[in-house]
């Protein structure tokens, strides 16, 4: 069997969605009809799980809506983690949050799964009155990278070059993350010869995040996945159904072609150096007249 860490699968059942359904049914119950969201009627309220990423994308979406007439607030909650986002969204407490597509499923009763179509999976795995709008191209998956010194040395541009090499060191901050493939693994998809080193930032193979300051502030080289071993993290905008209008839904949508996961390293970044998520934000997209 394919080893989990590479290429999880869960599917989404009937019996599932019959709960998702009856807890969907549960909350309009409890509000005398209408769906319990957050400030219902009122402005979407756009909540984030703190760090830079995150509060940059939200404030990229917070800029795209009020561009588009949409009034908009930020939560004056700051949520711990991505999960607790997904879980302020479907339960009402937020209109809209930036999320993850893997880590999002995680985060649902679902369980984790990567599926041949992402968006039929959110769409299933989601409660009803939440929507997963389209993704942007920037994600924040796990990813391989090398030094240049060690691309150059072994000919290496994509995960099935590893498999040509010697024995090189698999580890990295992001090592111990759910997702991150072990050297098992990675033997089992790409036939590599792998030697784990835990979380060491001077493995041979570094184990990352997509939007790693490191991988531009030291020139890394990321192997390509053509065997599509690593878990999607697209970023996406999650959002309650009744937020989610044509003039907001085109609004985020204008997002989905421009950002890409260099741009978002470099938004998150600036925002981690201490400049103003909303102010960063703004600028990036006025210079690429992406607002009005």
């Amino acid at each position: 069997m394919p080893d989990s860490r590479v290429r999880p699968r869960v599917a989404v059942s009937a019996a599932l969605c019959s709960v998702l359904f009856l807890a969907g049914c549960g909350a309009a119950a409890k509000g005398d009809g209408a769906t319990a969201y957050a400030d219902d009627a009122g402005p979407t309220v756009i909540g984030t799980d703190g760090s830079a990423e995150s509060r940059v994308v939200a404030a990229l979406y917070g800029e795209l809506l009020a561009d588009a007439g949409v009034k908009v607030r930020t939560a004056s909650t700051r949520y711990s983690s991505p999960a607790d986002t997904t879980h302020a969204v479907v339960e009402g407490r937020i209109s809209l949050a930036p999320a993850y597509e893997t880590s999002t499923l995680r985060a649902l009763p679902a369980g984790q799964t990567l599926p041949g179509n992402m968006a039929a999976t959110l769409s299933m795995a989601l409660p009803p009155g939440i929507d997963a709008l389209p993704p942007a191209r920037a994600q924040n998956g796990v990813v391989l990278a090398v030094t240049r010194a060690t691309a150059r040395t072994h000919g290496l541009r994509t995960l099935t070059d590893l498999a040509k090499t010697g024995r090189l060191t698999l580890g990295g901050p992001a090592a111990g993350d759910p997702d991150a493939p072990s050297a098992a693994s990675l033997r089992k998809v790409y036939g590599t010869h792998l030697t784990e080193t835990g979380t060491t930032a001077t493995a041979d193979v570094l184990v990352l995040r997509g939007t790693d300051p490191v991988i531009t502030r030291d020139g890394l080289v990321v192997l390509t996945d053509p065997k599509d071993a690593l878990p999607p993290e697209h970023v996406f905008p999650l959002i309650g159904a009744p937020y989610a209008g044509l003039s907001a839904s085109k609004a985020l949508a204008r997002l989905n072609a421009r950002l890409t996961t260099a741009q978002l390293a470099a938004l998150a970044a600036s925002v981690d150096g201490g400049a103003s998520p909303s102010g960063t934000a703004r600028a990036w997209l006025r210079s690429g007249g992406l607002l009005g």
